[in-house]
């Protein structure tokens, strides 16, 4: 199976979910038009808090539906654009990609650079999910699963059913820490 985009989701306010749209606009450098999050520094409310001046390496939120399938067989029910994501694909597994990793979607390219780290939102939307998207291995390893962020590299259209093509940075590679 290839690897392909599942459904894209934006909202203009900082809420938990996004909405589904047929397709959404990437702006080179910005992050997804008319999303909160778009922008050339951090958009974040903990991150603006923390330091406004920071760059915004998490203009675009990809999840694998993959995810929901897993979270479905633990008794929860999420759907795409629940978890705040605006790429959901299907078939590529975005948590293995280096950093740097480039991907085309549609006529749009996004460079991943990190992961999502999750936060307390996750137990608001559906009590006790945390857990299952953030946990501890061993030696106080943390596994994030929520996802990956990047930044738009080139900007264009992307929508559901549109492919996705990988392209590796040099290597080394870099393996995905949060952002």
């Amino acid at each position: 199976m290839s690897a392909l985009i599942v459904a894209v989701h934006r909202s203009a306010s900082h809420g938990f979910s996004k909405t589904t749209r047929g397709s959404v606009t990437l702006l080179e450098g910005l992050g997804v038009e008319g999303d909160a999050h778009c922008g050339v520094t951090v958009q974040h409310r903990s991150r603006v808090a923390a330091d406004p001046s920071q760059p915004n390496l998490r203009q675009v939120h990809l999840i694998h539906e993959e995810l929901f399938d897993a979270l479905r067989e633990s008794g929860y029910s999420v759907a795409p654009g629940d978890l705040g994501e605006n790429i959901t694909t299907r078939g590529i597994d975005l948590l293995s990609l280096p950093v740097g990793a480039r991907l085309t979607l549609g006529t749009a390219v996004v460079t991943i650079t990190g992961l999502r780290n999750p936060c307390q939102q996750i137990n608001e939307f559906q009590p006790g999910l945390l857990k299952h998207v953030v946990r501890s291995e061993g030696e106080g390893r943390v596994v994030r699963l929520a996802g990956v962020m990047g930044i738009v590299s080139r900007g264009g259209r992307v929508a559901a059913g549109d492919p996705i093509d990988v392209q590796l940075p040099p290597e080394p590679h870099l393996p995905l820490t949060r952002v």
